[in-house]
């Protein structure tokens, strides 16, 4: 490729290659979404993101956010952060908006999504399991809270000042409290995937296709064919304690690499 005296100008560009043996976590947060933004479609892109950059390990999201941790061998786009997360963005979004329709039909999507992200760097296997337990923590605050916010709104007959002047300085028992005494509602049995949030990981699945073969001098026929491969699989589930993570011990890279 011919050289021009205008090829200076890449000087100007700053150096973002992530730290080698580090995990990189990508996470996005949707800008000024509405109430209608449902979970599963979140969780749909998120697959979408996973299935396209297969050194994603690991996702967790919540609410209107989702982290992907790209495992610390990872050399995708020479592990500069700009192209990773810009990369992880566009495919979030462009999935958002191409799988609308089969979660909310005809409802149409009254504005463009929009998505920030930032890249961080967890150099061990402790870090980066802190961060997901922050992320689930989180979840948890947060939906407890609108949980019982709403309840008082939509069943108490408070409103929304009142609502929030009622949960001032409550803790979580406190909150607790008033689902269990004054609605009936045990927290503990709300929808998993509100408590929890989403984890997707890899897995080993098993299919069974049917094939037609034609053996010699026979007649052709149908057969199973069982085969293995790897499909991104969600749950709803604990990640902050152990049991997780001995249960899917591949996710996690040692931590001498």
């Amino acid at each position: 490729m011919a050289k021009s005296k205008f090829e200076y100008v890449r000087n100007f560009e700053t150096d973002d290659t992530c730290l080698r043996n580090c995990y990189i976590v990508v996470r996005l947060d949707g800008r000024n979404f509405h109430k209608f933004a449902e979970q599963h479609t979140f969780t749909k892109s998120a697959h979408s993101v996973m299935e396209e950059l297969e050194d994603i390990v690991i996702a967790y999201g919540q609410s209107d956010e989702f982290s992907f941790v790209f495992k610390r061998t990872s050399t995708w786009f020479k592990r500069r952060a700009s192209k990773l997360m810009t990369h992880v963005a566009s495919q979030f979004s462009s999935s958002y908006v191409f799988y609308w329709k089969d979660y909310f039909g005809e409802q149409p999507l009254l504005y463009p999504p929009g998505f920030d992200g930032r890249v961080v760097l967890y150099p061990s296997n402790r870090n980066l399991r802190d961060y997901l337990s922050w992320r689930q923590a989180d979840c948890h605050v947060n939906n407890l809270y609108n949980t019982v916010f709403w309840t008082l709104v939509q069943k108490g007959g408070l409103t929304t000042v009142q609502a929030e002047e009622r949960l001032k300085g409550t803790l979580a028992a406190d909150k607790n409290e008033i689902l269990f005494t004054e609605f009936d509602i045990n927290y503990n049995k709300e929808a998993a995937l509100h408590r929890k949030g989403t984890t997707l990981i890899w897995e080993k699945v098993n299919e069974t296709i049917v094939k037609r073969l034609k053996l010699p001098n026979e007649e052709e026929k149908e057969v199973p064919v069982t085969r293995s491969r790897r499909k991104v699989q969600s749950y709803h589930t604990d990640i902050i304690g152990d049991q997780f993570w001995e249960e899917h011990s591949d996710i996690l890279e040692a931590d001498n690499c």
